[in-house]
């Protein structure tokens, strides 16, 4: 029997041999909750040339859970499954239930996973199912998708000398993720890399090999004004691969004798404090190689007419601010209202729902105290929150006037997720006042999407290079529950390129989704 497996704690959820319905369920950002009296059911096929034997069915769980029924053909496998509750954790733990043979039939199969709880309040928060032949359990390598083993993002420290000095001077962090474990080449593509080189939308370009036990990296650079200098870096910390960290998702294809087929799923972050990547490069220690090269922005910062972006920003924070009198740091991007801190070096951040490439950026004095208006700040921007750059300082500033806008041109701009207002030093007060902060990008247009999302080529140790390209999908799927006494027949958006493996496996999950839309 082929495995049958739905892992939500990736983005998008990654289903092999499944088609999922829901009743009740919300897709959360690493599991799925099935709320009480909901339930969860997994269409999948056995081979009509296979006998069906005994199967194991295994459910990873986060936190406590009520009871749980579980069938497969309406044979029930358990029955008010007692999931912990009282003392559980919070943690991630995982069940397993054997299947037994005269329950799986040749052709269509479902499995159906309820939570019955009584109390009608409590939720099953399901990360992954899966559904193995007994025969097969353990000896299937399957890759960590719980923030642990090879699904790290590394974090560096990093020095650079310039070309023909003595002296190495600190440099921003580097933050990387690169992860083709999804592939149909099973887990090659999770190997610690060996060498990764990279170019940004500004031109700079680095490069570097990394120490066989990834504690730090040497290599060289050239700044986008052409200068060149050495590098080098220090493994700080290797961080768990969060979803909410900004890594970038794409569905891969392979091109084989001018044929284009799946290659699974990419996961891509690269952050070293400048601009955006534009062409990446990397190796690992089997000898395989890939390089792709990403669309960009059409035209420079300032290209066009610069356009108001403030309304992407979804969330605001402040060191400080006067909620007393409403006077919070989120009315400075509602056109109403001020902002209020009782510090004279106040810290603002502002985050989009997307990563923004600002160029302008205009602030707007209070209605009272000229003594609280920001003279000196810094602006920087980032993408985890973690590195940052600068992007433009002011000192000396003044304001003319009450409700004055002025607007100040970024010296070094780039594309970055969260924006980050330290001022330094006020006119004079004790508490410091703005009453607008507007962002505007340069006008620059993003490609059209399309069916590709970047071009390379991939080369596994030994053999011919290939075509390699991707398309980029969401990092979060949004799901939705029915209601109740609604039909259960609603399909969760998944990446379905890992299923459809060669053109059988095509040819089942389409008789599948078929005779699921016959019914």
């Amino acid at each position: 029997m082929d495995r049958v497996s739905v892992d939500f704690a990736t983005r998008p959820a990654v289903l092999s041999n499944a088609v999922v319905r829901q009743h009740r369920c919300v897709l959360a950002t690493t599991y799925l909750v099935v709320a009480a009296g909901g339930h969860l059911k997994l269409d999948f096929v056995v081979p009509d040339t296979e006998e069906a034997g005994e199967a194991v069915l295994r459910m990873s769980v986060l936190g406590a859970a009520g009871p749980v029924d579980a069938e497969v053909n309406d044979t029930p496998v358990a029955k008010g499954f007692a999931l912990p509750r009282a003392d559980a954790t919070g943690g991630v733990a995982e069940y397993t239930l054997t299947v037994p043979g005269t329950a799986l039939r040749p052709g269509v199969n479902e499995l159906l996973i309820r939570n019955t709880d009584p109390e009608g309040d409590g939720v099953l928060r399901l990360r992954t199912v899966s559904l193995d032949a007994a025969a097969e359990v353990g000896r299937r390598r399957q890759v960590p998708s719980d923030g642990t083993g090879n699904r790290v993002v590394w974090n560096f420290a990093t020095e650079r000398r310039p070309f023909g000095g003595s002296a190495w001077h600190p440099g921003p962090g580097l933050l990387f993720h690169v992860d083709g474990s999804e592939s149909r080449h099973d887990a090659n593509e999770a190997e610690q890399p060996t060498r990764l080189a990279w170019r940004g939308t500004d031109g700079a370009e680095s490069s570097l090999a990394f120490r066989s036990d990834m504690s730090g990296f040497q290599g060289h650079f050239r700044n986008a004004d052409g200068s060149l200098g050495e590098l080098r870096g220090t493994l700080q910390e290797r961080l768990p691969c969060r979803d909410d960290d900004d890594v970038r998702h794409f569905t891969t294809e392979e091109e084989h004798d001018g044929v284009w087929g799946s290659a699974g799923r990419l996961r891509l972050l690269l952050d070293d404090g400048g601009a955006p990547v534009e062409r990446l490069t990397w190796s690992n220690r089997r000898g395989d190689t890939a390089s792709l090269s990403l669309p960009t922005a059409v035209g420079a910062p300032g290209d066009g007419e610069t356009r108001d972006v403030t309304d992407q920003v979804s969330r605001t924070w402040a060191s400080d601010e006067f909620t007393d009198w409403d006077e919070g740091v989120a009315n400075l991007v509602r056109k109403s209202g001020k902002w209020l801190a009782h510090e004279d070096e106040p810290e603002l951040r502002f985050t989009f729902a997307a990563p923004a490439s600002v160029t302008e950026y205009r602030l707007t004095s209070a209605n009272d105290a000229p003594g609280r208006d920001p003279a000196n700040w810094v602006l920087e921007g980032s993408l985890d929150e973690r590195n940052w750059r600068v992007l433009d300082s002011r000192e000396g500033e003044s304001f003319d006037r009450r409700y004055e806008t002025k607007k100040y041109t970024l010296a070094h701009p780039g594309t970055y997720r969260v924006y980050r207002l330290r001022i330094t030093a006020n006119s004079g007060a004790e508490e410091t006042q703005l009453s607008a902060v507007r962002f505007f990008d340069g006008g620059r247009q993003a490609p059209d999407p399309g069916a590709c999302d970047f071009i390379g080529y991939r080369q596994r140790g030994g053999a011919e290079p290939v075509g390699y390209r991707g398309t980029s999908i969401p990092a979060a799927v949004p799901g939705g529950g029915s209601e109740p006494g609604a039909d259960d027949g609603e399909l969760l958006a998944g990446d379905f390129s890992d299923t459809a493996r060669s053109l059988q496996d095509a040819a089942r999950l389409l008789e599948q989704i078929t005779r699921y839309l016959q019914r």
